[in-house]
């Protein structure tokens, strides 16, 4: 069993790591960047960020959803506060 040690290092690890990634999200999608807004205007397209997903082929449907669930995690890690892609992620408050 773990001691409130090793829970804690581990917690520390676990937010070190999601904490980076967002940092390294936002470094690759500067929202300053023409290029970087082209991009994430191509992107919610191709993902249909802004429509239903929805078809009476199955198979298409999961390859619309697919492609969405892309398009939220890389908006997740650009738009929410830290404390908000924890409490996300884990299930647990910050």
């Amino acid at each position: 069993m773990a001691t409130n040690d090793e829970k804690s290092e581990a917690r520390r690890r676990a937010e070190d790591e999601l904490f980076s990634r967002q940092r390294m999200y936002q470094s690759v999608f500067d929202p300053e960047s023409p290029a970087v807004q082209e991009v994430l205007r191509d992107l919610a397209k191709f993902c249909r960020a802004h429509e239903t997903t929805f078809s009476t082929d199955e198979r298409v449907h999961c390859l619309q959803e697919g492609r969405r669930e892309v398009w939220i995690r890389i908006t997740q890690h650009l738009d929410l506060p830290t404390k908000k892609l924890w409490e996300l992620y884990t299930g647990t408050k910050f």
